[in-house]
């Protein structure tokens, strides 16, 4: 080879040789992009039944029952059907992950029944030390006097990391509070469950399911107040009490996006409830309950990788639509799964499972409830105060045989707020008093 030739050969495997060790890196580069992506666990807990500890999607479709949806991106979800406790779908339903604020519903149905809604506390600065950065606020101050009741609708409206913090401090502290409501997920057999904030705010270690967020759900549905407080779309908040003039309010609105029909999502038919969330680790997670004809359904949602807009409110409308059209159409791939304290009654229906001790007090819901079966299942709905929720003429009391449910209320669609009307942003964005921020803007990293 002449001197010229193999100088021309260097010049032209140098020019090729970054091309070709570029083409492994770029491979590379893919497949570890790939390996990323988080895959749910080979195996998952068997709690209500063998086929929801499978990965993947779990659905028995029968004669006539629809097809899934297509646009369904999330990491897990489930349909159940809040009455029997019947799984109708499923995806990776026992996939523990990052919760967001969908745990205050864990917060809320540990500590609810300790103390009377009228009881007050004045505020101090250890009970608000802590919160974390970009936290949802609901804007409560330090010397100021608050009632329980106020404080629920902080959590349940405006997902307020502050209201949980008082009430933490009122139940004891925050170490008291996150070991009641690990022994609380425990009772309820929501094992993939370990709280480490009771507020949801990403916490290392601190997990829950979409099987474990909706047994917790129908467990506090159970409470006339958390079905109140989960159903109200709107309502006034004290703000601060100054010398010699009486205390001025400011309206908060629930950041449940298809309770109050917002930012382009429009109120969903039946919609009663529950929980919202969204943080760095967990993406938007979200579980609710509604009533169509009857039929009561709980979704849970979590952490969908679509970039549809609100795709969390989106995705749990499109399953509880199919749920509905589904209902007596397939066969359940699992069960929601009744507290260990219930006991077994040999002469009830079904499978034998009863209330737990003292659920059915004379007067009690489950008491109602049970009176009702026998007579048909037809009682009068729940009413709640502040007429954000209007009962329809004959409603229909709400029984399960297995495990009862109480009444729930049946909402008409809203006319009082357009779509759009709320200026908060994302599903817990925060809110200072009377003024939140401005659309866009962003929730803060670990923000509930």
């Amino acid at each position: 080879m002449s001197a010229s030739k193999k100088t021309a050969w260097a010049v032209t495997a140098a020019a090729l040789l970054p091309l070709l060790t570029a083409a492994p890196a770029l491979a590379d580069t893919v497949d570890n992009k790939e390996e990323k992506q988080p895959k749910p666990p080979a195996r998952m807990s068997s709690v209500g039944g063998t086929l929801l500890a499978v990965p993947g999607t779990q659905v028995k479709l029968g004669p006539g029952a629809p097809v899934l949806p297509k646009e369904l991106s999330a990491r897990s979800w489930i349909v159940a059907d809040a009455e029997t406790g019947h799984v109708l779908a499923s995806h990776n339903a026992h996939w523990p992950l990052a919760p967001a604020s969908t745990l205050k519903m864990l917060f809320a149905d540990t500590v609810l029944p300790k103390f009377p809604r009228t009881a007050t506390h004045t505020v101090t600065p250890q009970d608000l030390a802590g919160v974390g950065a970009g936290s949802s606020l609901v804007g409560i101050k330090e010397k100021q006097t608050y009632t329980v009741h106020d404080l629920w609708l902080g959590v349940f409206l405006r997902s307020g990391n502050d209201a949980v913090r008082v009430l933490s401090a009122m139940n004891g502290g925050l170490g008291q509070t996150v070991e009641d409501m690990n022994a609380r997920a425990d009772e309820l057999q929501a094992l993939d469950t370990h709280v480490e904030s009771p507020d949801g705010y990403d916490a290392p270690g601190q997990v829950s399911s979409a099987y474990d967020l909706t047994l917790i759900a129908r467990s506090g549905m159970q409470k006339p107040d958390f079905r109140e407080y989960a159903a109200t779309a709107r309502a006034a908040f004290p703000g601060e009490q100054k010398p010699g003039k009486k205390r001025e309010t400011f309206e908060i609105q629930n950041t449940n996006r298809l309770l109050t029909g917002a930012l382009g999502i429009a109120p969903y038919q039946g919609i009663a409830g529950v929980k919202n969330g969204n943080t760095t680790h967990a993406g938007s997670t979200f579980t609710g309950v509604a009533e169509r004809n009857g039929k009561v359904l709980l979704v849970t949602v979590l952490n969908p990788s679509s970039k549809e807009q609100h795709a969390v409110y989106k995705e749990t409308a499109r399953l509880l639509d199919w749920g509905f059209a589904a209902a007596g159409k397939v066969q359940p791939v699992g069960e929601l799964v009744p507290p260990k304290s219930a006991r077994t009654n040999p002469t009830a229906e079904g499978d034998g499972s009863s209330p737990a001790p003292g659920e059915n007090a004379p007067g009690s819901d489950t008491a109602k409830a049970a009176a009702a079966e026998k007579s048909g299942g037809v009682g009068v709905a729940l009413g709640v105060v502040g007429g954000v929720l209007v009962l329809l003429a004959g409603g229909v009391l709400l029984v399960n045989r297995r495990w009862p449910l109480p009444e729930l209320v049946r909402r008409r669609p809203r006319t009082d707020a357009p779509a759009g009307s709320d200026t908060s942003t994302g599903p817990d964005a925060p809110a200072g008093p009377g003024s939140p921020p401005a659309p866009g803007a962003p929730a803060g990293p670990g923000a509930p």
